[in-house]
């Protein structure tokens, strides 16, 4: 039923779209928020916004409840993810950068409890090859995507995993850092020092210490990382540490990518004598980006390739998904836990790929846009799982006014589940899906 739901509502925006814009064809355009302070606009402050609102239907993992409810598939409406940004180039060497907002405000939102911060950061430039800077931020490594530049994804989410420790020991993906970042000739580079958060905050529990290895809950060491690209066409602007999605044709890009994450001491779990073990945690990732336009009539290529190697010590293995509509898990569930988790990220090797052939511009009449379809796939093998996971995504985006100003995007997701066999390893019994229809406005 709720499947239905979601495809009569996107024609029925669709439709809603055409009539609205075929009585005035004057194409909107938003202004940016921007104060210039001289008069040549080298040194300004600007103010952005995003709104990604989901309608999604989900069929649950088994075992599923909602406060204690058995729950075998849900429909939900939330807020992905709602933001304001304020930065500036104050002069020719002083720059702040400043974010606030939400992620994931869902029905199971506790009450009166909101927006935070995710970035403030006050950097110098030293030359036009090195900035330093320091603060909350999402500067530093492990791929492209570990800081992603959320209003202009391909899909309705970056690929979550490449924040590899999202929520344990830092704030959606930012750590308290000092960063080093620049451009020498084609090489990007960014490098960080972070002091880690307490795992005791954890967004998620930290089991006691077992022979599987977790999270270190004593006093975080410092952490390294960086994220360097070479770039063979034109070249991006990174005033912040947030990586673009796709271009949709307007640059020819074509980048190389490697990152590091390294915590020494980071990880723990107990030996066969009893001990306990610390181990360091070690993500590597090398990844390529490819941005292209197609013809003269606005058509565009996006693609991008990521293998990482990620090591959280033995056995690690996280269950997560976007905005889990579900708190609770009965004793028919499985090792995926509650609601839309699957096998993300864990100790192993991981391949991402996605791909989107954005249509030539104005492919409808009247100003209203043209359509982007893509697809993705994750495809994991954990050391904590017989079987490989193996996630899909298609999805179609419809850039109202052909940008990613004003964006519906409908998209189905198929994940695995995994369950222990007689013998003990983890395999997969069946898979299940996910849709959203997420409708983003960003300026």
């Amino acid at each position: 039923m709720m499947k239905n739901v979601l495809v009569i509502f996107l024609l029925l925006a669709i439709s809603t779209g055409i009539n609205a814009q075929t009585k005035d064809s004057s194409r909107i355009i938003i202004p940016e928020l921007k104060l210039n302070l001289n008069k040549s606009g080298t040194s300004y402050i600007k103010g952005t916004f995003l709104a990604q609102t989901w309608a999604r239907y989900s069929e649950f993992n088994p075992g599923t409840t909602i406060d204690g409810t058995p729950k075998s598939s849900y429909g939900d409406v939330g807020i992905r993810r709602w933001r304001i940004q304020v930065f500036g180039q104050l002069t020719n060497r002083i720059y702040f950068y400043t974010q606030f907002g939400q992620n994931n405000f869902s029905s199971l939102q506790p009450r009166h409890t909101g927006a935070f911060l995710h970035d403030a950061v006050t950097e110098l430039k030293i030359v036009k090859q090195l900035q330093i800077g320091g603060g909350l931020t999402g500067w530093g490594g492990v791929s492209r995507f570990s800081s992603p530049a959320i209003a202009n994804i391909m899909g309705l989410d970056a690929p979550i995993y490449q924040q590899a420790t999202n929520g344990v020991n830092d704030q959606f993906g930012r750590k308290l850092s000092l960063y080093l970042k620049g451009e020498i000739a084609r090489l990007n580079y960014r490098i960080a020092l972070s002091r880690p958060m307490s795992v005791k905050n954890s967004v998620i529990a930290i089991p006691p210490i077992s022979s599987n290895s977790n999270f270190n809950t004593e006093a975080p060491r410092a952490q390294t990382s960086g994220y360097l690209f070479w770039q063979f066409l034109d070249k991006e602007t990174t005033p912040n540490p947030y990586m673009s999605g796709t271009y949709l044709g307007k640059k020819k890009l074509l980048n190389v990518g490697f990152g590091w994450v390294q915590q020494n001491q980071a990880m723990w779990h107990t030996t066969d004598l009893g001990d306990t073990s610390r181990t360091s945690l070690l993500l590597l990732g090398v990844d390529v980006f490819l941005d292209l336009p197609l013809g003269k009539k606005g058509a565009a290529l996006n693609a991008y390739v990521a293998y990482n190697n990620f090591n959280y010590g033995k056995n690690y293995v996280r269950m997560l998904n976007g905005m889990n509509p579900a708190n609770g898990i009965n004793s028919d569930g499985t090792l995926n836990g509650a609601g839309v988790n699957y096998p993300m990220m864990g100790t192993g090797n991981i391949l991402f790929a996605q791909i989107g052939y954005k249509l030539k511009d104005d492919l409808f009449a009247a100003d209203n846009g043209t359509l982007m379809p893509y697809l993705e796939l994750q495809y994991s093998q954990f050391q904590a799982l017989k079987d490989p996971s193996v996630m899909f995504e298609a999805g179609l985006n419809w850039l109202i006014h052909g940008t990613h100003g004003s964006k519906l995007s409908l998209g189905l997701q198929n994940r695995p589940v995994f369950e222990n066999n007689s013998l003990g390893d983890a395999i997969q019994t069946m898979r299940k899906n996910m849709l959203v229809l997420q409708y983003q406005i960003a300026f």
